[in-house]
């Protein structure tokens, strides 16, 4: 019973970061991508950024979903595997196709990114490994079905969006150009959106307080992020597409 309060507290707490965090980058912008700058102390390659800063969503995730009373369910262990594919690719996979070796990122954002992880793991791991309940007959359900369509919906398109803006550089090449096709017809931050979408689809396939917890994060992260990335995309590119807005087609 103790141990289930400080998980209750522990995702209020993560709520809470979430709107903090959407308040905050109204008035900061995150020092890092497009957006580097000088000021913010020592930083590391970005490519060791991303690994590091991902990375306890990985191996944390597991250490604690191991200690699950439900741990070896079938039901909880496909849970992890949705987890783990989302956060494999961008642990082990995503950071080795980027092709500037020379962008870094602040120590001081890596290090917020592994702590919100180490708190965010914990938060959805003990969940469904222990606290959840879950059975294969749930995944009959409207939630859990809608829910994975959105959840592998959303990473198939985090996948596309990467890709286009990756081949937007050839090998050695550095600088920015405007991403055609896919989304990026719509919104100026298609891969926000995306982890946006797969994100909101966990929240319903889990259908849990934890689960929602991560996505008013991730949307309190991104949202303002996107907005950021639009005004920048429109003061770099003078003839930047005016149909195009930040996130959400047609609206924002």
């Amino acid at each position: 019973m103790a141990e289930a309060l400080v998980h209750r507290a522990a995702t209020w707490g993560e709520i809470a970061l979430a709107a903090l965090t959407f308040l905050l980058l109204f008035f900061v912008t995150a020092p890092y991508g497009r957006h580097e700058r000088a000021g913010f102390g020592k930083a590391i390659p970005q490519r060791a950024a991303w690994m590091l800063m991902e990375a306890p969503a990985v191996v944390v995730f597991i250490g604690i979903y191991v200690f699950g009373a439900h741990a070896w369910e079938a039901a909880p262990l496909c849970l992890l595997g949705l987890w783990q594919l989302h956060y494999l690719q961008r642990t082990l996979v995503f950071p080795f196709r980027l092709r500037d070796p020379k962008k870094t990122t602040p120590l001081v954002v890596v290090l917020a990114a592994i702590g919100f992880n180490v708190l965010n793991a914990y938060v959805n791991a003990r969940w469904i490994s222990h606290f959840g309940r879950y059975t294969l007959g749930d995944f009959q359900s409207f939630c859990f079905v809608s829910g994975t369509a959105l959840f592998v919906a959303g990473f198939a398109l985090n996948i596309h969006a990467d890709g286009v803006l990756l081949r937007l550089r050839s090998p050695g090449v550095t600088g920015y150009k405007v991403p055609h096709g896919g989304l990026f017809e719509y919104v100026s931050s298609p891969n926000y959106l995306a982890e946006i979408i797969e994100w909101l689809g966990w929240a319903l396939l889990t259908w849990s307080l934890s689960g929602l917890a991560f996505a008013l994060y991730v949307i309190g992260n991104l949202v303002p992020r996107a907005l950021t990335h639009h005004r920048w995309y429109q003061q770099k590119f003078p003839d930047y597409p005016k149909e195009r807005k930040a996130i959400l087609p047609f609206v924002l």
